[in-house]
């Protein structure tokens, strides 16, 4: 199939913004926790005090106090306001006050560097930034040198909230709820940033009617998500990606409890703590929930029964996708259900059904493994100049090794040269101020996402690929490398993976490993848990074996991974070798590990 619609279910908003869902959730119940902050000074995971509620009422009022101490300093309609912080509760809060005086938001990843902050500011004009603390401020600092229109820094962890409501204080409410009601929907709610795997970024504007239009899609196909009582979610991932952005509105319009966590390292006792009822990740932060399963398992001496676990749950989700496990099957999933998968559940609170999952295509392995043990994965897919997910699997209708079917007001089509292009009410218009790349981007009227897919007979998409990252082999196999990347990944020893071999005789991986999955190995199998050492060990070089094997069974001989390298250091964030939302940045691997490619072809 080369195309595929969904009708739109809502007409274009004509009027409003964001900030009426606020008011809204007010009207309704003022007293309703609309919000779960973590407390200060609590201890990341731990149950007691760990979380304090914040109800519509009192959001609204800190929102109000804080929106007007931006009036207060100046900020103008359409201004643009950056923020660079961790997701935390401060980062809605000031989101929504730049909202309400008709400013413009531009996240900045915390991670981001000097430099690049820098640009970001430039180009984006910011006349002002919120960090979350001093080490924000001065990576800040240059750029306010050399930018006359930056105005103002205010650190949260320094007191901005409060400097800002003090500022506020004498701004009337009629003066403020005139700013806020003169919104629209074509006004410009933010300027997000791609991460970018390759050359500087560019700036993505999205307008209050761009997040309208994805908030109906998303109400009208993810209700049993939002709208269940008691609803609530908790945010890990960092609000500068669209993803989140688009939940956290979401929560917003539904009523839907919201708290925020920047503690990856420990999502799991967050998880716990907290008691959501879905979540959102990209494919990384699950695999990293399996690993940790895993190693508990093995560091209690139940490795077999995790093994025997695993595949009965990846089974009887594969069997589910082509009819009813068997009668063996069933009974099989039911013991383990009450020896394993229950307690699987319990370590994430309980009450988690549904993870949204993003950013990159999950293995499918492993999306079988959460379904089967009663976590349903529901993969989509979008990019910042979409506004988050164009298309997405629905808990009622979802294919595994998909990203699902496009939302309502979507199309989708599949160009001459594999590549996908959409068009709809939540693409974008245009980069910020680069004209050539909206060109490019836009050409004909349809979004070119520089992604290979496919489209089944239902309208199920499939992602096969970057259009850029396609290697053509010396003997002219043109390969598309991201599928073998993320079966090998998705080993548990595994961290990153890049497969090589442009220009080359054969196709070949490095593979990086995963420091806590492998220490724990190490423990078991009583090795040293130096990874110099590990790197070469012939046990766990068999182990990554099996993940490539398994890889190449899904592709031709000409396609299939012939050797790998295991390397003894981490690709991450701060090497330079991942972006923010844990892709890889391919040219920078390639230039830094050149040596190791080579080795490979010796």
């Amino acid at each position: 199939m080369r195309e595929f619609s969904v009708p739109t279910v809502a007409a274009a908003p004509d009027h409003g913004s964001l900030t009426d869902d606020v008011l809204a959730q007010v009207a309704q119940d003022a007293t309703r926790v609309l919000l779960r902050r973590g407390a200060p000074g609590a201890v990341p995971g731990s149950s007691a005090g760990r979380w304090s509620d914040v109800t519509a009422g009192d959001f609204r009022d800190q929102v109000v106090a804080f929106a007007k101490g931006l009036l207060a300093v100046g900020v103008q309609p359409e201004d643009r306001v950056a923020v660079l912080s961790r997701t935390r509760y401060e980062w809605t809060l000031a989101d929504y006050a730049i909202w309400w005086v008709g400013a413009v938001t531009v996240p900045i990843y915390e991670s981001s560097t000097t430099d690049q902050i820098a640009w970001i500011l430039a180009d984006s004009g910011s006349v002002a930034v919120v960090v979350e603390h001093l080490g924000h401020e001065a990576r800040v600092a240059p750029a306010r040198v050399a930018l006359p229109a930056l105005e103002h820094v205010w650190s949260i962890d320094e007191g901005a909230v409060a400097e800002l409501s003090a500022l506020g204080a004498e701004v009337s409410d009629d003066r403020l709820e005139d700013r806020r009601a003169a919104v629209t929907p074509g006004r410009l709610a933010t300027i997000v940033y791609t991460s970018g795997t390759t050359g500087r970024p560019k700036g993505c504007p999205l307008t209050h009617g761009h997040f309208m239009a994805a908030l109906d899609a998303a109400s009208d196909t993810l209700d049993e998500l939002f709208d269940r009582d008691a609803a609530s979610t908790l945010l890990v991932l960092p609000l500068a990606h669209v993803f989140a952005r688009v939940v956290q509105v979401a929560c917003m319009r539904t009523g839907t409890t919201l708290g925020h966590t920047a503690e990856i390292a420990q999502l799991t006792a967050e998880i716990r703590s907290f008691r959501p009822t879905f979540v959102l990740a990209v494919p990384r932060v699950l695999e990293t929930m399996y690993t940790s399963a895993s190693q508990q398992a093995a560091i209690s001496g139940h490795s077999r029964l995790f093994a025997t676990a695993a595949s009965t749950a990846i089974a009887w989700s594969q069997a589910h996708d082509s009819g009813r496990p068997g009668p063996a099957l069933r009974a099989r999933h039911a013991v383990l259900d009450r020896l394993v998968y229950r307690r699987l559940r319990a370590r994430l609170g309980g009450r988690l059904g549904y993870a949204l999952c993003g950013g990159g295509p999950l293995s499918e392995r492993l999306a079988h493994f959460f379904h089967g043990i009663g976590l349903t994965v529901l993969e989509g897919y979008g990019l910042s100049e979409t506004t988050a997910a164009v298309t997405a699997n629905l808990p009622g209708l979802h294919k595994v090794g998909t990203v699902g079917r496009p939302l309502p007001g979507i199309t989708v089509r599949v160009a001459d040269d594999g590549e996908l292009l959409f068009r709809g009410t939540q693409v974008f218009g245009g980069y910020w101020g680069n004209a050539r790349a909206t060109a490019a981007a836009l050409a004909g009227g349809w979004f070119h996402t520089g992604d290979l897919g496919e489209i089944d007979g239902e309208g199920f998409v499939t992602v096969t690929g970057r259009k850029t990252e396609i290697l053509v082999t010396a003997g002219g196999k043109s390969v598309a490398p991201a599928g073998l990347e993320d079966r090998i990944r998705a080993h548990p020893l595994v961290s990153q993976c890049l497969v090589v071999g442009d220009g080359r005789p054969y196709v070949a991986a490095l593979v990086s490993l995963d420091v806590e999955a492998t220490a724990t190995w190490a423990r078991t199998f009583g090795r040293s848990p130096d990874i110099h050492q590990l790197a070469d060990d012939p046990d766990l070089r068999d182990e990554i074996a099996t993940a490539v094997d398994a890889a190449n069974t899904t592709v031709s001989r000409a396609e299939s991974v012939r050797r790998f390298r295991v390397l003894t250091s981490v690709w991450t964030e701060q090497s330079g070798h991942l972006t923010p939302s844990q892709k890889l940045r391919r040219a920078s691997v390639l230039q830094d590990y050149q040596a190791d490619v080579d080795a490979l072809y010796q």
